[in-house]
C-alpha cells in the first residue's frame, strides 16, 4: 500500500520518540548553557545545523551508524567538552552583546558562536540514543523523508526550548557565575562521556 511521501503516522510516531528522547538529553543542557553565553540566534542556528547534518547521516546510513566503536566516539567527545570547559572557565567575563562593536566583528562573533555550537553538537551528538533511533526507524521503515522530517522537526523543537530557556536565564544572573557553572556543566558531561562504558 502506497502512503505517498509522508506518512503522518508515522511522523507523528517518531516525533514524539525522537523529541522525548533528547528533551532530557545532555545536548538539550549543552544547548541552554551555550544559550546564556552566546547569541541565542546563533546557537539555534548551529545547533540545528548540527541536527540537520545528524538526522541526513542517519537516515542515509541506516543501521550502518549502529555499528560505530562508540567507546571512541565517547572519547571524543568527552575531550572536547572538557577543553570547552577549560576554554570557558579561563576567558574573561565579558557582555555578550556590546554595542559598541564594530559591524564586521558582531558578524564574526555571531558566525564563530554559530560555528562552535555546531561542531560541539554535532560532536556530542554522534552515536547518541537519538542519531541510533533515527538511523533504526530508517532501516526499519524504509520512509526517508518521513523520518528525517519528523527527527529533524522534533531535534529543533528541543533546541528552541532551550535557546529560550537559556537566553532567559542569563538576564537574571551574573554573567561570569553563568560562564562557571557552564564551564563546570561542561566538565561534567566530559568526564561523564570519557567514564561510560
Amino acid at each position: 500500500m502506497n502512503k505517498g511521501i509522508m506518512d503522518l503516522n508515522l511522523f507523528l510516531s517518531v516525533f514524539a520518540l525522537i523529541f522525548l528522547a533528547e528533551l532530557p538529553d545532555k545536548t538539550s543542557v549543552t544547548i541552554l548553557l551555550l544559550a546564556t553565553y552566546h547569541h541565542p540566534l546563533a546557537v539555534f542556528l548551529g545547533a540545528s545545523g548540527a541536527f540537520v547534518i545528524q538526522s541526513l547521516l542517519a537516515v542515509a546510513f541506516g543501521s550502518i551508524i549502529s555499528h560505530l566503536d562508540s567507546k571512541l566516539v565517547h572519547i571524543c567527545a568527552g575531550m572536547l567538552f572538557l577543553a570547552f570547559a577549560i576554554m570557558m572557565w579561563r576567558k574573561q567575563a565579558s557582555c555578550t552583546e556590546d554595542v559598541n562593536l564594530s559591524s564586521k566583528r558582531k558578524v564574526a562573533s555571531f558566525m564563530k558562536s554559530t560555528t562552535t555550537t555546531l561542531i560541539t553538537l554535532f560532536i556530542a551528538e554522534w552515536g547518541d540514543l537519538t542519531q541510533l533511533a533515527t538511523a533504526t526507524l530508517a532501516a526499519k521503515y524504509h520512509s526517508p523523508v518521513t523520518i528525517f522530517t519528523a527527527a529533524t522537526l522534533a531535534l529543533i523543537c528541543v533546541t528552541a526550548i532551550g535557546v529560550f530557556i537559556g537566553n532567559k536565564t542569563k538576564n537574571y544572573l551574573n554573567q561570569q557565575f553563568l560562564q562557571k557553572t557552564a564551564a563546570c556543566a561542561f566538565a561534567l558531561v566530559g568526564v561523564g562521556l570519557l567514564i561510560k562504558p
